[in-house]
């Protein structure tokens, strides 16, 4: 059974200024480098629909939705940039990214539930796991993995899932929206102390936070991640796993400290790949977060989507 390839021209037009390092060339990189290796051929390619608003207010407050919809959408009409915080601006065009990067998410949930595919990753943005309940920041403005995750559970009637997430930034917005669900487990690894200085201590019994030193490397991070996440993991038994897909932890990245290179994301991707075959069907939805020096970036995706679509 194939991999889908979720992405949309609409995520490339979302652009925060020069210089920003959440930039349309982050896409383009990764497409490029599929193509020169042939790895496209491999995937199911598929258009990013728009986002239905109903699934949207399953993780986000329904004022926060309608609030930030009437704002981005004044952006749009004004055509003038407005700045939520000091990293994250709304721009003319990103109301249309924001609706096709939640839209993604639900709608590979939906492929991979339906097996149409067995696996799914979205090379999408804005990425979300920052965007709390009722707040934009940090370059995200909907929580595109929390968004699926509740679809999965709410509408599609899944009783358990799991959240993985080894961006070197934690989570803070996925974790606030879903503290305490315990139909949701939630593993995540990253630097610390980094924005945005959280996780330290998590927020419900279902999270496994593992917040690492600056300059730990990919050995390191492989043991913490087998005696921390993967007990958890197999107890838990998650019926899906959706990844936050975050590639800045890779020692070329200038945005973390962390050490990891290309083949620590192919083992991590493996690990949690072997959980979804013993207990999931092996479904995995996948969704891309940060990663920003474009050369790593494109590099690990593409060993990511190696795992996923069992080329390796």
């Amino acid at each position: 059974m194939s991999t889908a390839f979720y992405t949309h021209s609409d995520c490339r037009l979302h652009d925060m200024g020069r210089g920003h390092p959440e930039c349309p060339q982050r896409l383009a990189a990764i497409q490029d480098h599929l193509r020169a290796t042939g790895l496209d051929v491999a995937l199911d390619m598929r258009d990013a629909p728009a986002v239905d608003l109903r699934c949207v207010e399953r993780a986000h407050s329904v004022r926060y939705v309608a609030e930030l919809k009437n704002l981005l959408e004044e952006v749009s009409a004004s055509g003038q940039p407005r700045a939520l915080d000091p990293d994250t601006l709304a721009c003319p065009n990103t109301w249309q990214a924001v609706l096709r990067a939640a839209g993604a998410a639900v709608a590979a949930t939906d492929a991979v539930i339906d097996r149409e595919v067995e696996t799914a990753f979205c090379a999408v943005r804005p990425p979300g796991h920052h965007a709390t309940r009722d707040e934009a920041m940090g370059f995200c403005f909907f929580n595109n993995v929390a968004i699926a995750a509740r679809h999965a559970l709410d509408v599609r009637g899944l009783k358990r899932v799991a959240i993985v997430d080894f961006d070197v930034h934690h989570g803070n917005g996925t974790e606030d929206i879903i503290a305490g669900d315990e139909r949701v487990l939630m593993v995540s690894i990253f630097q610390h102390p980094l924005y945005p200085y959280s996780g330290a201590v998590p927020k419900g019994t279902n999270m496994v936070n593992v917040p690492v030193p600056p300059y730990t490397k990919g050995g390191e991070v492989r043991e913490v991640i087998e005696a921390m996440w993967m007990p958890q993991l197999e107890a838990f038994r998650p019926e899906m796993i959706f990844i936050s897909a975050g590639f800045d932890a890779h020692r070329e990245d200038e945005l973390g400290q962390l050490g990891l290179v290309e083949a620590d994301y192919e083992w991590i991707t493996r690990r949690v790949k072997d959980v979804a075959d013993r207990h999931a069907k092996g479904r995995i939805v996948s969704c891309l977060e940060g990663g920003y020096a474009l050369g790593a970036l494109a590099r690990s995706v593409a060993v990511h989507l190696r795992v996923l679509a069992d080329l390796t």
